[in-house]
């Protein structure tokens, strides 16, 4: 494998060389288990330098450490442990070798030049011979959502012969402009296998580490996530299981790092011409208290609560006697608690609220028996096809008796002219509904969870595409007995 950098007199491309941690004046071996490590530099002066990582393979050490048996296993003592592609092809066994000799180069470290590892510079990586289950489109899927140019040519069979077609392996070449040293070389280290489709060494448990670690910052959201998950961890049920949980987490959490209140103010600003307008948030959370407030609940939960915000309202609120606040981010919950200053509420107002950490994709016992449940602006954070399990967790298995969803009406976006035309809102937004779309899902979960429901618009209600929010209000039939009574 080879990776080129082009440069100036200013910015010499020979700095990849403080970047990998490698002279290019030297050609440098590492040993490792299963053979030799090569790092050597073609070409390197200001204007193009160019580092090879060559891995010579040695096949009988593979075998004699456990290593040699490639995916499914092969009988020991089998001719296929000692004659394979593993010294003439990209595997599992180059994304080892690349994260042990470069890894300071991984982490984003130079000490010599610290300001070095965050600045993108062009990039050129070749791949002789890579393979490729799945073929060139789905090298082409798994790279180009990274920010790379793929070019991915099949590798023939036998040039001589073109009667017999393609090989598995493909020919990888990939530019890019934007990217870090750093960047590129985790989506290597975690694509490469995955391509392959094997591991030549047994998969342990903290392979999810190693997984999440490599993939911070673009896996959680690569389109192709499951997939490079599931190759990655060797299709083992239970750590894949575990890896999906916790990109799942990241993800959500990553979406709190947004102020999503600041879009709101500005769709706010925007359509209306009062001098002080009332921000989309205050409307949304004060929507939500009347809709509390008059269902007489008590003991609420704020499924989704982020930084806090309708916590601390509900707070403000005595007859609001239990307020329990949920989120899959530890940062989001941190923030929530500096703002209800836990650390010096007093004994009696602390006793009314606790801050859970959870996924509401989940069971959770802790969340049953409490008199109404609040997802604002949440559904839309997640994956379509995750919502039947949110759907279950808060209207089958936790079942309050009120229920409250509130999420953007798509309709709106229209009415906002800094927002360009096909754009969700917010850039973690999976999808945004039409109030037909909104009101349809609503009916279906009302119906087979045995609900009432009533869609209500929150925020000016344009005549002609709607109000900015929409909420429905999900109750059972415990409530308009309790208000008859």
């Amino acid at each position: 494998m080879t990776i080129s950098t082009t440069g100036s007199p200013q910015r010499p491309a020979t700095d990849l060389g403080f970047l990998l941690h490698k002279h290019p004046e030297k050609a440098q071996a590492f040993s490792t288990s299963y053979g030799t490590a090569h790092v050597l530099y073609p070409e390197a002066d200001a204007e193009r330098c160019t580092a090879a990582l060559l891995l010579e393979v040695d096949a009988v050490a593979l075998v004699r450490r456990g290593k040699g048996k490639g995916r499914g296993g092969a009988p020991d003592g089998a001719l296929a442990q000692y004659v394979n592609d593993r010294p003439y092809a990209a595997s599992s066994l180059l994304a080892v070798a690349l994260s042990g000799v470069f890894s300071s180069a991984m982490r984003g470290v130079c000490a010599a030049r610290p300001e070095l590892p965050a600045r993108p510079r062009p990039l050129h990586v070749e791949v002789p011979a890579l393979p490729a289950r799945g073929g060139p489109g789905l090298v082409r899927r798994l790279f180009e959502p990274l920010g790379w140019t793929v070019t991915a040519e099949p590798v023939a069979l036998d040039a001589e012969f073109p009667g017999w077609g393609d090989s598995r392996y493909v020919r990888l070449v990939l530019e890019a402009e934007t990217l870090t040293l750093a960047e590129a070389l985790r989506h290597l280290y975690v694509l490469l296998p995955v391509l392959d489709d094997a591991k030549h060494y047994w998969v342990s448990p903290d392979e999810v580490d190693k997984l999440l670690r490599a993939g911070e910052g673009w896996l959680p959201g690569h389109p192709e996530h499951k997939l490079i998950t599931s190759r990655y961890l060797s299709r083992r049920w239970s750590l894949t299981r575990q890896a999906m949980e916790r990109l799942e987490l990241v993800r959500l959490a990553e979406a709190d790092d947004s102020d999503v209140e600041e879009i709101d103010n500005a769709v706010a600003a925007e359509t209306e011409s009062e001098e002080r307008p009332t921000p989309l948030a205050v409307r949304r959370r004060e929507a939500i208290l009347t809709v509390l407030r008059a269902s007489g609940a008590a003991r609420v939960l704020d499924l989704g609560c982020g930084q806090g915000q309708l916590v601390q309202a509900l707070l403000k609120d005595p007859s609001f006697t239990e307020i329990v606040g949920v989120d899959v981010s530890m940062r989001a919950l941190a923030i929530a608690s500096r703002r209800l200053k836990l650390d010096r509420m007093g004994e009696r107002q602390a006793a009314r609220v606790r801050l859970l950490q959870g996924s509401l994709t989940y069971t959770d016992k802790r969340l049953g028996g409490y008199d109404a449940a609040v997802l604002s602006e949440v559904i839309e954070h997640l994956d379509p096809p995750r919502l039947p399990a949110l759907e279950y967790a808060v209207f089958g298995a936790a079942r309050p008796r009120t229920v409250l969803v509130t999420t953007p009406n798509v309709e709106y976006n229209v009415r906002w002219e800094t927002l360009p035309a096909g754009h969700v809102r917010h850039g973690d937004h999976r999808f945004e509904w039409t109030r037909g779309e909104f009101r349809a899902w609503a009916a279906e979960v009302a119906e087979r969870h045995r609900y009432t429901v009533e869609v209500v618009p929150v925020g000016p209600d344009d005549p002609e595409v709607g109000p900015p929010t929409q909420m429905a209000v999900f109750t059972t039939g415990a409530v308009k007995e309790a208000k008859a009574a």
